[in-house]
């Protein structure tokens, strides 16, 4: 556990010390902000690494193992209706959970003007996710070819496009980018991982890592279906 905690920590200050020099440079040579701004930075990064270290730590001895267990468990012992409601489930709770989908609809509220709703897109996003996590899922039971489903995803992308404004397509594809964040990805893929390791012939590279490529088609979509409402 100790050897876990350095090697993390190394990880999360390999990741935040060159941000802080850089923007540390910045400002003493480049734009001389107030102190006072840069002291609140500078706290604020500690702040974020601290942050990022506890977390990653949370996820290695948490989340990514109780994830494995349930999709494994899930499979052995529950029914496939019980599987992709579980997964949907699953899919939509960390999603909603997600801290990048919350900063992604903090911002649309705001430049909308509150005519996009933050918790209305929360919940579009969150459902995608929901349902193509169950559709990920079902795909490896089914020893259905990625390729099929991708195509077909983002073909149903294009032709929602044509019926939304503008301003919802160009959200939906950053939608699609925010729920692979640090509270889904783990989650999810450890839910394939657990699944995948109790099913014969299944490859948990090909069928566990198309997963996450799959979900994030989810937002795209729940977001188009949100435009063609609104719009």
């Amino acid at each position: 556990m100790l050897e876990d905690a350095k090697e993390i920590l190394l990880e999360v200050l390999q990741a935040t010390v060159p941000i802080i020099i850089v923007i540390s440079l910045i400002q003493f040579f480049i734009i001389r902000t107030p102190l006072e701004l840069f002291w609140q930075f500078l706290a604020g990064a500690v702040m974020i690494t601290s942050g990022l270290f506890l977390f990653l730590v949370g996820v290695r001895t948490g989340l990514l193992p109780i994830g494995e267990m349930i999709g494994s468990e899930l499979v052995t012992k529950g029914s496939l209706s019980i599987l992709l409601i579980a997964a949907f489930i699953f899919g939509f709770v960390v999603t909603v959970a997600e801290p990048d989908v919350r900063v992604l609809a903090h911002n649309v509220d705001f430049a909308s003007e509150g005519a996009i709703e933050a918790n209305i897109l929360i919940i579009a996003v969150a459902l995608g996710v929901g349902f193509f996590v169950s559709v990920a899922i079902l795909r490896i039971l089914l020893g259905v070819p990625i390729f099929y489903i991708l195509t077909a995803g983002y073909i149903l992308v294009v032709l929602l496009s044509f019926f939304v404004p503008e301003e919802f397509v160009a959200i939906s594809f950053d939608a699609g980018g925010v729920t692979t964040g640090p509270m889904a990805v783990p989650f999810i893929l450890a839910l394939g991982v657990g699944a995948t390791s109790v099913l014969g012939g299944k490859s948990g590279v090909q069928d566990t890592f198309g997963l996450i490529g799959i979900a994030s088609i989810g937002p795209v979509i729940g977001v188009l279906i949100l435009g063609v409402i609104f719009g």
